[in-house]
């Protein structure tokens, strides 16, 4: 087993044992963001977990083209590039479960679901999210508690079955039937209720007995969290703050499942103090993802404004203008999630924390345009106050003249900038 492995392994007990530790799960495939993880994480001389959702990644290659070996070959090669230590890598798989497929019939959404876990854990991914939590076709919303952990250990049952072939490492699991949806909340955000103590505590238990059924105490033994609300969330514009007072009770939980730390998503946004006290109260798995692309996309556009300063071209289209048309070609993953007049959702579709702009990064035309941006900017020492105008939150990181002022460095800083505020919270 690999020390990144186990030090994972290890946060349930560290943290019972009255000791504050977690770890940060980086939720993205832009390279840029992967790049800055792996570069932190060699900095700090610290693991890095990253995840990949069943949307971003599957068999049929998701939204990025992406199979599971592929993304693992993809980050590897960042790996490389940058002089990380693999061993240091821990690759996990997020909302492993039919949601891609929940449109189909049960059986048929859970055939793909199998077909994809097989894909994961043959990959080597060894942090896997069972989240099936959603119905298919035919069924009724709010799926019985039962049938979401009865699924879950059918499919932990195909990825035990995928590393005993392949000779992998075995991987930890991450059970919960309250799962938030990935990306932030769609609708107001006046009724975020906290996981109840009972309901966690359930669902313990009945993915225990699931896993039983099937013989798999062993593979249950490495379950290590349990996805829940800890009362986090963001929205559009909006972001709830962490709360220690209203997640007191579901904290106490905790004491009666020793085997367990909790796992917090949507936590993008939070204040570094709000973070702390999340993995103080032993959600010690912080899941962050649009803040990390968010973080990107300011950069890339001051580095626009920018270049139209110290490189001025006419022909050069402008990064947003070029964004404003690859999102308006193909309006799918924002028409339904930004609500408003035209103007309104003009400004969500470039400025929303929900940051749903981070579909169209690998498209031809925003490939072309930070393509274009880059070359114009290449070579290029970008003046302190050009900084402080359109990148400010940048200038004290350029500020006592150490940093290279290259457009790359500067896009790398704004993601680090993020995770620094992680590995304080975490550590």
């Amino acid at each position: 087993m690999s020390a990144a492995l186990e030090n994972m392994l290890r946060i349930p007990a560290r943290r019972h044992a009255g000791k504050r530790c977690g770890i940060t799960s980086i939720c993205s495939a832009h390279p840029l963001v992967i790049e800055a993880a792996l570069l932190h994480g060699k900095t700090h001389n610290r693991d890095v977990l990253i995840e990949a959702t069943c949307n971003q990644v599957n068999q049929d290659g998701g939204y990025t083209g992406m199979t599971p070996t592929g993304f693992r070959h993809f980050v590897e090669d960042i790996a490389e590039k940058v002089g990380f230590p693999v061993d240091r890598l821990i690759l996990g798989g997020d909302h492993l479960g039919p949601n891609p497929w929940k449109h189909l019939a049960p059986d048929e959404a859970m055939r793909k679901a199998s077909v994809m876990m097989d894909a994961f854990a043959s990959a080597g991914f060894t942090k896997i999210h069972l989240d099936t939590s959603m119905a298919c076709a035919g069924e009724l919303a709010g799926l019985a508690d039962q049938i979401i952990a009865s699924r879950a250990a059918d499919l932990a049952r195909i990825a035990e079955v995928a590393v005993e072939r392949t000779g992998g490492e075995k991987p930890v699991y991450i059970i919960g039937t309250e799962v938030p949806i990935p990306g932030g909340a769609l609708e107001a955000l006046d009724h975020l209720h906290v996981t109840t103590p009972e309901s966690a505590l359930k669902t313990v238990d009945i993915h225990r007995a699931a896993f039983a059924k099937l013989g798999l105490n062993e593979a249950f033994s490495r379950a290590i969290g349990v996805v829940v609300q800890p009362g986090v969330e963001f929205g559009n514009a909006d972001v709830v703050a962490y709360k220690p007072e209203n997640a007191r009770e579901l904290v106490a939980a905790l004491d009666d499942m020793p085997q367990f730390v909790f796992e917090a998503h949507s936590t993008d946004y939070q204040s570094v103090e709000a973070l702390k006290a999340l993995v103080g109260d032993g959600f010690a798995i912080l899941k962050v993802g649009p803040w990390l692309t968010f973080a990107l996309r300011e950069a890339l556009y001051g580095l626009s404004h920018i270049a139209d300063i110290l490189v001025p071209d006419p022909a050069r289209e402008s990064l947003p203008s070029a964004m404003e048309r690859a999102m308006l070609a193909l309006p799918g993953n924002w028409q339904n999630y930004y609500p408003g007049s035209v103007a309104e959702q003009r400004i969500q579709r470039h400025f929303s924390f929900s940051d749903r702009i981070r579909y169209y990064w690998p498209s031809h035309i925003a490939q072309d345009a930070t393509s274009a941006l880059m070359t114009a900017l290449e070579g290029v020492d970008i003046p302190r106050p050009l900084i402080s105008q359109y990148l400010g939150h940048l200038d004290s990181t350029v500020a006592d003249g150490s940093f290279k002022t290259s457009a790359h460095n500067l896009l790398i800083a704004s993601i680090t900038r993020v995770l620094d505020i992680y590995a304080e919270a975490t550590h």
